[in-house]
């Protein structure tokens, strides 16, 4: 029998993703989060308006998403209530997050160069993807845009549509013989769902139809060729 009920967020469950932006001043500001999807090589983000990250990409217009694995659980939980923004947002100060301006230290991680945009990736994260902004959207609905128009940028979410520019995976994850492909049996990403991490321990449940469909049908035109050539 299902009930209705009224939760506070619907964290279903969704990978955990570390992304890095470029400060003001050059250094290296990264974020977790988990409200991202992708779709052929575009993904959406969902940030709070008034944070560092939302800030960096605004300006900066790129970013990398670092997804790491069950591995790197620990660091992503010393990066959990930490902000690169100075003051803290009142709203963060209320649920416990303090200024750290060495994220990467402060996690025990370290950065490696991207190929095409300036933000860095983060070393020890298993796929790495360089991105670059298309498009930003309130999210929440319209009244409240039409209401607030860009004073909202401050208090709401709002949606981030990147375009992915490069992929880097660990090769181990790669499956043998295919260098486009990632072993679906290899990849642990990290999961978040209601706040608590989650592995994929059990393995494939059973044969999916939807993998009979062979992967390169997916490809996006623009990528027919080979890998992505941008500019950096």
């Amino acid at each position: 029998m299902h009930k209705t009920i009224e939760p506070s967020i619907l964290y279903f469950g969704t990978p955990v993703v570390l992304i890095s932006t470029r400060n003001e001043d050059g250094t290296t500001n990264v974020a977790p989060m988990s409200s991202a999807w992708w779709l052929g090589w575009g993904c959406m983000i969902g940030l709070a308006g008034h944070s560092k990250t939302s800030e960096n990409l605004l300006r900066e217009q790129e970013c990398v998403l670092n997804l790491p694995s069950v591995a790197q659980a620990e660091a992503v939980n010393w990066l959990a209530k930490t902000t690169g923004s100075n003051p803290v947002p009142e709203s963060k100060i209320a649920r416990g997050y303090r200024h750290v301006k060495d994220k990467l230290g402060v996690a025990g991680l370290s950065s490696l160069p991207s190929e095409l945009v300036r933000a860095p990736r983060v070393a020890e994260c298993p796929v790495q993807m360089e991105a670059v902004l298309q498009a930003r959207h309130f999210f929440g609905g319209f009244e409240a845009q039409r209401a607030f128009g860009d004073d909202l940028v401050a208090s709401r979410v709002m949606a981030f549509e990147l375009k992915i520019m490069r992929v880097h995976v660990e090769e181990e994850l790669l499956l043998a013989g295919r260098t486009n492909r990632v072993n679906s049996d290899m990849w642990k990403p990290l999961i978040m769902s209601f706040a608590h991490f989650y592995g994929l321990a059990d393995g494939k449940v059973l044969p999916s139809t939807l993998a009979e469909i062979p992967e390169e049908l997916y490809r996006p035109a623009e990528h027919m060729g080979g890998s992505y050539h941008g500019q950096k």
